[in-house]
């Protein structure tokens, strides 16, 4: 009986649809590239998307409302 050859494709449960644009001075653009290029990133968009997400739940949790303000 042959068996049946299973998807192994995870399907993503959120998929990124919202396209964001942003743009760079050369000298921005300058760090940008170096650093990608010492620290050996091998995916840019995912690096900008977890850096960018990161500093923002930071953020987020920085400035929570408290009951005693």
């Amino acid at each position: 009986m042959a068996r049946k050859i299973t998807n192994l494709v995870s399907k993503r449960n959120s998929l990124r649809t919202h396209r964001q644009i942003f743009t760079l001075n050369d000298e921005e653009n300058k760090a940008l590239i170096r650093y990608i290029s010492k620290y050996n990133v091998q995916n840019k968009s995912k690096f900008i998307r977890e850096t960018l997400m990161l500093a923002i739940i930071r953020k987020m949790e920085e400035d929570h409302p408290t009951l005693f303000d």
